[in-house]
């Protein structure tokens, strides 16, 4: 059954927290009579602007890059927007997830939407259309230098715009136009400066970073939930999570990952009974230091990201009140190249944290057998879910390496320093991606573990165990681990956490 639900774009802030409502909700986009109302007025200024005078004005009767100062005339200034974005379309690699394209189209319909950029209405309500039928364009990996905007993988979006190209739509990847001649819907037919507009753009960086920030948000969740089950596991002693540390420091995340442990832990009989030792490890006395520094870290990315959310990126800008055409660099990405490598880093040091508590937990200590089986040598128990951990972590400090600190000189050295935020953005899914392979062994060592105490641990994270355990039972002999370790991270993809826990 079709969703009824729409959201009406205008130029009214959206937040990162009602976008995730819109997205994950499926709700329908269509134009505000406001935004309406300013493209067509943006539209109809840029024609008059272009019959009334002959002075070169860039990408709309100029070539682009280092062709800038070729002029093109007014016969022909419809062809240099086709030519532009065939000439683009170079991605290359793998498919992106058609989700990504999805939130690509929102983010470029919200971009022109704010009457800056001289397109016609008919070419946002298109892109409308496409993300409400999902009809999602192949857009590939590669190809974006993060410095004109991510030019290739916008050129892909603009194909299928124009009926040319391919599209995702009901499972399948066809020939847009033979999609839109199922919709009995026509190709849009470029006009001035519309070609750069759709091409030139933060989007697809700007849509993985958001998707990225979604993630990063339930993961940050489930990295407290499965490191307070990990301490309890381990016998951890509560002092580290007391606030009168906490608020002499007051890092916000660190207070706040301190609280969450103290709350889910703070009915359990196992965390609060007498310990015998009197420190523990830093990978379970330091997690609120370390949780939330990427906590911090992805804080200050998501602004970043909102900004850019509610930002226009394309190129030239177009001001009519002021009657001015300003070619400028907004479309420039190393805002976002910087913080997609910030945040591959907090991803990273959610997931090398989580893999020593796993670590610790197999080790034999605090009354615990080693590897977590009944009878260690004839079972090997953990130990090798332990080694896929230490992989993946180790990966991760290679995916780590900034993007953001390359550039390579492009279009005849008019494009002499790129951001490479569309690199920073593709790697970041992989430590993303990592991260919950490592969490998810984390939460399989921490079940297991659980099973050698007498005491039960809070009744929130039994509720959750009890959950996991109907799907991942307790190992009492040597079994094929890799479809359990498939199993936990499924679970914790799937787990439904309320918006309002995460924001």
């Amino acid at each position: 059954m079709p969703n009824t639900k729409s959201y009406s774009l205008s130029q009214d802030h959206l937040s990162l927290k009602s976008l995730n409502e819109i997205f994950a909700s499926k709700q329908n986009l269509e134009l505000s009579a406001e935004a309406e109302k300013a493209i067509a007025k943006c539209r109809r200024y840029l024609d008059e602007k272009i019959d009334r005078e002959e002075a070169a004005i860039y990408g709309i009767n100029t070539g682009f890059g280092s062709l800038c100062d070729v002029a093109i005339e007014g016969s022909d200034l419809k062809r240099l927007q086709l030519n532009l974005v065939r000439s683009h379309a170079c991605g290359s690699g793998e498919r992106i997830d058609p989700e990504f394209v999805r939130l690509m189209l929102l983010l470029k319909a919200r971009g022109l939407s704010y009457g800056y950029s001289g397109v016609q209405v008919a070419t946002v309500e298109q892109l409308l259309f496409f993300y409400n039928q999902n009809i999602l364009p192949e857009v590939f990996e590669q190809g974006s230098l993060g410095a004109s905007g991510d030019l290739a993988p916008l050129a892909h979006i603009g194909l299928s715009l124009m009926g040319e190209g391919r599209a995702y739509y009901q499972g399948q990847y066809l020939d847009t136009s033979e999609i839109l001649a199922k919709h009995q819907r026509k190709a849009i037919e470029l006009q001035s400066k519309e070609g750069i507009a759709i091409l030139n753009g933060t989007q697809f960086m700007l849509a993985l970073g958001i998707k990225a920030s979604f993630e990063l948000r339930r993961l940050s969740y489930f990295a407290d939930l499965i490191g307070a089950i990990s301490l309890d596991a381990f016998d951890g002693r509560p002092e580290p999570f007391d606030d009168l540390i906490h608020a002499v420091r007051a890092h916000k995340g660190q207070r706040e990952t301190a609280a969450n442990i103290r709350t889910v832990l703070k009915e359990s009989p196992l965390f609060n009974r007498p310990k015998v030792h009197v420190q523990d490890p830093y990978s379970f006395r330091c997690i609120p230091q370390v949780h939330g520094a990427s906590k911090d870290s992805l804080a200050y990315a998501e602004s970043v990201l909102e900004q850019e959310l509610n930002s226009v990126t394309d190129n030239p800008t177009i001001f009519p009140d002021e009657d001015k055409i300003i070619s400028g660099g907004n479309f420039h990405g190393q805002p976002l190249a910087l913080i997609l490598d910030q945040l591959a880093i907090a991803a990273a040091e959610w997931a090398n944290i989580s893999e020593r508590r796993t670590y610790l937990l197999i080790s034999g200590q605090r009354e615990l057998p080693a590897f977590l089986v009944a009878k260690p040598g004839l079972n090997s128990g953990l130990m090798i879910a332990q080694y896929t951990a230490a992989s993946v972590v180790s990966q991760n400090k290679q995916l780590c390496t900034p993007a953001s600190v390359d550039s390579i000189v492009s279009s005849n050295g008019q494009e002499d320093h790129v951001s490479m935020g569309a690199n920073a953005a593709t790697k970041l899914q992989k430590v993303i991606d990592n991260l919950k392979t490592v969490l998810a062994i984390e939460l399989l060592t921490a079940s297991q573990a659980m099973f050698f105490r007498s005491e039960k641990t809070a009744p929130m994270l039994e509720g959750l165990l009890e959950e996991f355990r109907s799907s991942v039972p307790f190992i009492s002999d040597d079994r094929i681990l890799y479809t359990d370790m498939k199993t936990a991270k499924d679970f914790i993809e799937a787990y439904p956490i309320d918006l309002d826990k995460l924001y």
